[in-house]
């Protein structure tokens, strides 16, 4: 009977092993890279890891190498399908000619959340629990 429940843990990344992955963080980064070893807390050990960032129809890549992320940290993980990575519509450009533009869509983003916390507070009777990077 067990064996008939789908794998609902870290068990289920048996497959993704040596996959070219796509992983989403807490604080927003997004990395991709070849996921090799993983444990029972899904804490995830990329390889030939690069971290993107993006903006409108462009986007930029930094080498990180190898990365060890803790699981708690990671919102999204998906497999990224070689045959259409390269059909994607945007264009490459240098981290550092992109790096401005995110750096203010980061701070645009806190001032809307901030606005946003702030209305729930006073109208909603929300309380402001949280902080830096507690959202998904």
């Amino acid at each position: 009977m067990d064996s008939l429940i789908p794998f609902t843990t870290s068990g289920s990344l048996v497959d993704c092993v040596d996959r070219k992955m796509l992983v989403v963080l807490r604080d927003g980064r997004k990395l991709q890279g070849v996921l090799r070893s993983y444990d029972q807390f899904a804490n995830l050990v990329l390889e030939d890891t690069v971290e993107r960032i993006y903006h409108q129809d462009v986007f930029a890549e930094m080498w990180r190498g190898l990365f060890l992320i803790r699981g708690e940290n990671v919102v999204l993980l998906g497999e990224i399908d070689l045959d259409q990575e390269d059909e994607v519509p945007l264009r490459q450009v240098e981290w550092s000619v992109l790096e401005p533009y995110h750096k203010q869509d980061i701070a645009n983003k806190k001032r809307r959340e901030e606005v946003k916390s702030q209305v729930l507070y006073e109208e909603k009777g929300f309380c402001k629990e949280g902080g830096e990077g507690d959202g998904y």
